[in-house]
């Protein structure tokens, strides 16, 4: 347990004040996200637009083409959840994940080759793990999919390990908040399934 104090006292954390207020307004679109707001997509627009910098500066090339999908995607989630029509939540089969999870670590793995040969970026298999799952899951979320939680539980996870090692020290936190989040965001959705239902 010392050994592990001392490591944290070591850590020199990084701070940004871009990467701060990407920070605080991804952590927004998140808890509104979960609580089946509107609003989160215009939280997600404003920390999307900062991340784009962030991880070009970063070298994290696929996760600055994750950033502007991202920004793209907050205008369709916004009119998604806008049309008169709402989007009920709903839940996909166990093979339909099971496909997509066959065809993302594809994805991943070329993508990350062709990152690692032919660029300068850093951790491109990680990097690109992050990505392409990050896509799908931000589609489920649109869709309102309720395995998305599920993905991002993961995909935080994974991302906490990506950031901290590029000193991006405060997303990693935040992506650990995002792992929390996620948890409950997934029960959160369930009861307003079985409320719905």
């Amino acid at each position: 347990m010392q050994e592990f104090f001392q490591i944290l006292t070591n850590i020199k954390f990084n701070w940004s004040i871009i990467e701060t207020i990407a920070v605080f307004f991804s952590v927004i679109y998140v808890v509104l996200a979960a609580r089946e707001s509107i609003w989160c997509w215009v939280s997600a627009f404003i920390s999307v637009s900062l991340y784009i910098h962030i991880c070009y500066t970063a070298k994290l090339y696929p996760e600055t083409g994750l950033q502007i999908f991202y920004l793209i995607m907050a205008g369709v989630g916004y009119y998604m959840w806008n049309k008169q029509n709402k989007e009920e939540i709903k839940e996909w089969s166990v093979f339909t994940h099971l496909g997509i999870i066959v065809l993302g670590a594809i994805l991943t793995f070329f993508i990350g080759f062709y990152f690692a040969t032919y660029t300068d970026s850093v951790m491109p298999i990680t990097d690109s793990f992050t990505t392409i799952f990050s896509l799908i899951a931000t589609y489920m979320v649109v869709k309102k999919v309720l395995g998305n939680w599920l993905y991002w539980i993961v995909i935080d996870l994974v991302s906490v390990y990506l950031y901290f090692n590029r000193d991006l020290h405060l997303t990693s936190l935040l992506f650990f908040a995002y792992t929390i989040i996620a948890i409950f965001g997934y029960f959160s959705w369930v009861n307003r399934m079985k409320i719905n239902g």
